[in-house]
């Protein structure tokens, strides 16, 4: 079983793995490869790897031309600089032209900590989600985010991964494999489901357990791959269990909770509640005060789902069409 390690240390690690496998396999940074963690590919191939400086711009305009080369770009820098200074580069070249080009941003969140709101990415998944060809990860875990760094290179088309700060627990072991638009059911339970992506699949856990000494029995999905999402997936925890909450450490504007929301309502209403931030940027502080202040702890999502619970109908009803002519495959965000 792996150690505890934050995912941005994972990702980086196997990057390093990866170009000693694949010499098509280039790297770009701007300037922060010491907190992207990009250095250990930068160590070990010097001539494959670009620092283009603080330029977030030219960081995915030069990532697109290398993938028009044939080669297989990883763009690395802060989420909030990725995702909101280089947007139009993203939508322009990458997203509009289907390039294969892998941005995997590290920071995300308010456990990016002290560094304060300018750098905690909290509408960065929103921004990913909204793009045709883009494929939306979040890894939970450090054998997740080793799985999907390896998948991302082998597969063909623009990827945007998000890592983290924090070192978290391990939810999986070594042998885990990625799946695409696939989420992980992580527990069983049919009173209520509790879907959650990063960080927020752990709290998730943790709230289950907590719900389990109420006699509250608690579904806990992962869903790390954002977009495509497993709309089934969500329909059918729905009609199992009459009641969703939602966790992320993002707005919940744009990201999962909207994404859920989106095919509840087309498909299987019932009741819903978001945890998540509320049309505000994030602050300084400690990582965990700031989880606290934001509620986005595991005793948060406990009283989610007791809410949720009192709101629950007695009986469900079917779905509202069948999911097999839904035609929501390939298209859902």
């Amino acid at each position: 079983m792996s150690a505890k390690e934050s995912t941005r240390v994972e990702y980086g690690k196997t990057l390093a793995q990866l170009g000693a496998e694949n010499p098509q396999i280039v790297v770009l940074d701007a300037d922060l490869s010491g907190s992207t963690q990009t250095h250990h590919f930068a160590k070990a191939f010097k001539d494959r790897f670009f620092n283009v400086g603080i330029a977030e711009q030219d960081l995915m305009g030069t990532a697109a031309g290398l993938a028009l080369g044939g080669k297989i770009p990883f763009a690395s820098t802060f989420a909030m600089f990725a995702t909101g200074r280089a947007w139009e580069q993203i939508r322009q070249t990458i997203a509009y032209g289907n390039l294969n080009v892998k941005i995997v941003a590290s920071h995300g969140g308010v456990t990016v900590g002290e560094d304060g709101g300018s750098h905690q990415a909290v509408e960065d998944l929103a921004l990913m989600r909204i793009l045709p060809n883009m494929v939306v990860l979040v890894p939970a875990d450090g054998p997740e985010t080793r799985a999907m760094t390896r998948w991302a290179a082998a597969y063909q088309g623009p990827v945007y991964m998000r890592t983290g700060r924090m070192v978290l627990p391990v939810i999986y072991d070594d042998h885990y494999t990625f799946e695409l638009g696939r989420g992980s059911l992580l527990r069983e339970g049919g009173d209520v489901t509790l879907m959650g992506l990063g960080i927020m699949v752990q709290a998730c856990l943790e709230a289950a357990a907590l719900l389990a000494r109420e006699g509250v029995e608690a579904r806990v999905i992962n869903f790390s791959c954002l977009k495509p999402l497993d709309w089934e997936l969500v329909v059918d925890s729905a009609r199992l269990t009459g009641a969703v909450v939602t966790a992320e450490e993002h707005m919940v504007t744009g990201g999962l909770g909207s994404a859920v929301s989106e095919v509840l309502a087309e498909h299987y209403p019932v009741p819903l509640q978001r945890i998540g931030l509320r049309d505000t940027f994030g602050m300084s502080g400690k990582p965990a005060d700031l989880l606290k202040h934001y509620g986005l702890t595991a005793e948060d999502i406990k009283l989610a789902a007791l809410k949720v619970l009192a709101r629950k109908p007695e009986r469900l009803a079917p779905p509202l069409l069948d999911l097999e002519t839904a035609g929501m495959a390939g298209r859902q965000s």
